[in-house]
């Protein structure tokens, strides 16, 4: 549908009407995932009693905070763990999940990733590459990896002969990061911790799971994780949260992070809020629904894409375990003018040209589009990539279907033009 709005390749307009025919039994599934889990996140509040008082701002310690308290027990029933640990101060995925390995991991300690070489801001945290200060190496913890298969899969049968029951700690990347290997979904983490556990009874299987709350109907903690960490500026926070993390896992090893994310002695009774809770409470009851709607624009951003002729990862039929759409643009000029017409369709600096640029932590240029109204959030429209081969992007977010889908198809007008 055209509203005379925006100006549309009319070759995009016509595909477009195609790609929503095609993608229209695979909408309704995730309107059904996200009924379910929009009931869920409803019953939590509930259980949880969260009352206008858990809005209120603590200050100093923090001492006696019931919000807070409130907020990690809504977390912890959704995403099927013990416990949850859920803050304003995360200041980012990454920190987040740096915390929940140095709370757990000890010198000494052998880390495996089953997922192949880690994301590549996490890559600095483990000690991987150039030398950085204050590195899980630095401390004298072990890492090894296992990479993944050539169809990008897990190698269970690597996992067989390379974890052993000396082994601390079994860590899987859930999305894909700035690869274009498949999203482990429900199914495939269940095997994976499966194994893990029989292969090494004592270990701690830990989850990246960023980008994958709420995309299925079974939470990890179902699936033999015991711990998990994400962000809250991606699907957890559902577009509302301005910023934070959490963790979630066995309540023992919640609790052995919250020591490290303040004292031991004190973990998670310390911590004041300084006004936050509203939003992150408000983030999260909205987040099942906003997730659905990211994932519908990346499934129809997937058939259109399709249908205009290129390479798409996963396709609108697969089963999705995250909100990220990759595409395979095929060279460096249609990678930047796809990223320039998702930023047309922002609300917040669509006037804005994105550029690539030497961005830290990366080891090549990176362009990224981002219009959105927290910075950096990844669960607003938004499209980024690495300037290298195969000049693929990955796109995610959206708040709503409806704009979604206008920035996929802005973009292919950008790339058409």
């Amino acid at each position: 549908m055209n509203n005379g709005f925006y100006d549309i390749d009319p070759k995009i307009l016509s595909a477009s009407q195609e790609a929503m025919k095609l993608c229209r039994p695979y909408l309704d599934i995730t309107d059904e995932i996200t009924e379910y889990n929009q009931q869920k996140m409803l019953l939590a509040f509930q259980h949880a009693r969260v009352s206008e008082s858990c809005f209120a701002a603590s200050t100093g310690y923090g001492y006696g905070d019931r919000g807070r308290e409130a907020l990690d027990q809504v977390f912890a029933e959704v995403l099927d763990t013990e416990d949850a640990l859920v803050r304003h101060n995360f200041a980012s995925g990454t920190h987040t999940l740096t915390v929940a390995l140095f709370g757990v991991l000890r010198p000494g300690d052998t880390m495996v990733s089953v997922t192949g070489l880690p994301y590549d801001t996490l890559q600095g945290v483990i000690g991987l590459g150039a030398p950085s200060c204050g590195s899980l190496r630095e401390f004298g913890i072990n890492y090894r990896q296992i990479d993944l298969l050539p169809n990008g899969r897990v190698d269970t049968e690597a996992m067989k002969s390379q974890i052993d029951p000396s082994v601390k700690m079994v860590y899987i990347q859930r999305s894909r990061g700035y690869s274009l290997r498949p999203t482990l979904t429900a199914a495939e983490l269940d095997e994976i911790a499966s194994l893990a556990h029989r292969l090494a009874p004592s270990c701690i299987v830990m989850l990246d799971n960023c980008y994958g709350e709420f995309v299925e109907k079974t939470a990890p903690g179902k699936l033999g994780i015991d711990l998990m960490a994400g962000s809250l500026i991606k699907n957890p926070g559902g577009g509302i949260a301005p910023t934070g993390g959490y963790i979630a896992g066995k309540k023992e090893l919640v609790e052995a992070c919250s020591y490290r994310l303040t004292t031991p002695g004190t973990g998670r009774e310390i911590g004041c809020t300084l006004g936050n809770n509203r939003e992150l409470f408000m983030g999260a009851f909205n987040a099942p629904h906003v997730t659905g709607e990211a994932v519908k624009t990346a499934i129809f951003t997937s058939a259109l894409y399709e249908l205009l002729g290129y390479e798409v990862t996963p396709r609108y039929t697969e089963v999705r375990g995250d909100i990220i759409q990759a595409i395979l643009l095929g060279n460096e000029q249609r990678l930047i003018s796809f990223c320039q017409g998702i930023q047309k369709a922002s609300p917040i600096d669509a006037f804005v040209t994105p550029e690539p640029w030497d961005m830290p932590g990366y080891d090549s240029k990176v362009i990224m589009a981002a219009g959105a109204f927290t910075l950096g959030s990844s669960i607003e429209l938004s499209a980024d990539a690495p300037l290298r081969e195969p000049y693929a992007v990955w796109m995610q977010g959206s708040l709503n279907f409806h704009t979604g889908k206008l920035g996929a198809m802005l973009a292919a007008s950008a790339i058409e033009g």
